[in-house]
């Protein structure tokens, strides 16, 4: 899952090289890793709490919604900090974000539904946090499975950056979802996940006004005319 924006920087020849990137890929790897390990650990000891349902979906659905935001915020980064390799991490955290979203969802049809395909269809249909949240999911698959150099070639720059705009889409679907399934008592991190998501959007919607201002072009000089003297 990448963010528009992307395709034009596989294009672009930066002036400063790009550091080898090996050992910080492998540092976000392995820090994206560590919520997965924590449940795993949590269920190795059992350490669910009283409702080891709602703890899975919720840590799963907190952990979708940071790597989300963590992948819309490359994009002003670079920007900013003018480190234009910054975008070459945003397919990892990407696709992590895909992958607890999975689990997210998974844990919901396992947990909830025992994989009883007429009971999810129903409760999706029920619910309007879980048509929403659902949504978003069906929304993030495209974006996750044309994350690659593949995709991009194939479908083109236009057509891919069209494809993966969704993102944002997803994302406000994603913070609804949080919002709806919220107790009033426990608004503080929606609330705090709303406001940041709508600091992204904005500085991404002046981004595109400030790309879309056209370039003034010059007033082109007069012709100068020769006209011939009368005589006196």
């Amino acid at each position: 899952m990448l963010e528009p924006g992307y395709y034009e920087t596989l294009c672009m020849n930066t002036e400063s090289p790009s550091p080898s990137l090996l050992p910080v890929k492998t540092v976000l790897f392995l820090i994206c890793l560590l919520p997965f390990a924590r449940l795993l650990w949590s269920a190795y000891t059992n350490d669910f709490g009283d409702e080891p349902t709602e703890f899975v979906q919720r840590w799963t659905g907190i952990w979708t919604f940071n790597l989300l935001l963590l992948t819309l915020c490359i994009s002003p980064l670079r920007a900013f900090t003018q480190l234009h390799w910054l975008l070459r991490l945003r397919r990892m955290l990407g696709l992590f974000t895909f992958f607890y979203a999975s689990l997210h969802f998974l844990s919901f049809v396992g947990f909830d539904h025992a994989f009883v395909a007429n009971d999810i269809v129903k409760d999706i249909a029920k619910r309007p946090y879980v048509t929403v949240g659902f949504a978003a999911f069906l929304l993030l698959i495209p974006l996750a499975a044309t994350s690659n150099q593949w995709a991009i070639r194939k479908l083109g720059g236009r057509k891919w950056q069209e494809l993966h705009r969704n993102i944002y889409l997803i994302s406000i679907l994603a913070a609804l979802h949080y919002f709806w399934l919220s107790k009033f008592s426990a608004l503080l991190w929606p609330l705090t996940y709303s406001v940041v998501l709508g600091l992204l959007l904005y500085w991404r919607v002046q981004e595109r006004r400030r790309k879309a201002i056209p370039v003034q072009k010059s007033q082109m000089a007069k012709p100068i005319k020769f006209f011939k003297q009368r005589p006196d």
